[in-house]
């Protein structure tokens, strides 16, 4: 069984002078809740979780379980690239409440396809609650092929993936080996639509952390059957979307919430402020979508 259907936020880590600003991430968290975000997902690549220690991420964790407080699922970023960190983390997401894990594979160490299937085995071994992989080549240097997916697919405890390989064939690939119980969850924004035409149940979100209301509908407009609808709110987010991702994630989605007055909070070092050239882009697309004044 599947976590959500719908949009899942990987939301931002608000800082506050290199800390983690709690008062504004339970104030995003209730937002989401009341603007039909369907899951939160807590310490992924957007809550710069590369940069977040172990104790950091496990208040976190424990935090957005408190907070959220049973409104929306809470899915945890567990993942790193050392197995056993990777289960120590995912039993503590389960003890304090967690109700799924995203595990992204492990990057640098650039493992084998049989690597993947023992890790993703050893942490799924390891915990009772939904284990959703996470497959984002651009960043690991590893790409989890179909067959290794449909063989971790028999995993009671594997339920889903967050496919963010950009490669439309191979996630067709990966929805005609699996089981129809398996869930297939965009990774990417700009294909909410595709996926979810290949069967795919949701997306989890970068642009949700800025449009939550607009990024569920997509997907609750397509699932309804209104697929027009829903592929025109795609394209008419698709070069904002698009500007969010002008340099690396989430440069871009931090610098649009301060500007909207989120408080997001600065980046962690080695993630610098927007450069000037490219900050522009994104200020001109939100203003199109009436996200800023057009004199700001």
């Amino acid at each position: 069984m599947s976590l959500f259907t719908g949009s899942g936020v990987a939301i931002v880590t608000p800082f506050d002078n290199g800390q983690i600003n709690y008062v504004e991430l339970e104030r995003l968290i209730n937002w989401h809740v009341e603007n039909q975000t369907d899951a939160l997902i807590i310490c992924g690549t957007t809550g710069e979780s590369a940069t977040l220690s172990n104790e950091e991420k496990k208040a976190l964790i424990s935090f957005a379980v408190v907070k959220t407080a049973g409104r929306i699922p809470v899915i945890a970023g567990t993942g790193c690239n050392n197995t056993a960190d990777t289960v120590e983390l995912s039993v503590y997401a389960e003890e304090v409440g967690a109700d799924g894990l995203l595990v992204v594979t492990p990057y640098y160490n650039k493992c084998t396809q049989k690597g993947l299937i023992a890790h993703y085995t050893a942490i799924a071994d390891a915990v009772n609650i939904p284990l959703i992989l996470y497959n984002v080549p651009g960043r690991t240097a590893v790409n989890i092929a179909p067959e290794t997916v449909a063989a971790l697919s028999g995993h009671k405890n594997i339920v889903a993936i967050k496919e963010a390989s950009g490669d439309i064939g191979q996630i067709a690939k990966i929805v005609r080996l699996c089981p129809k119980s398996f869930g297939i969850y965009s990774g990417n924004d700009d294909q909410i639509i595709p996926i979810l035409s290949l069967g795919g149940i949701g997306v989890i979100s970068v642009v949700a952390n800025i449009l939550p209301k607009e990024t569920h509908e997509i997907v609750s407009l397509y699932m309804d059957g209104h697929i027009q609808d829903a592929l025109a709110l795609q394209l008419n987010l698709l070069n904002f979307i698009n500007a969010l991702f002008i340099e690396v994630n989430p440069i871009p989605v931090k610098t649009a919430m301060n500007l909207m007055g989120m408080n997001a909070g600065e980046l962690r070092l080695p993630l610098t402020e927007m450069e000037e050239h490219t900050k522009k882009v994104l200020i001109s697309e939100m203003r199109t979508l009436g996200l800023l004044p057009i004199n700001h």
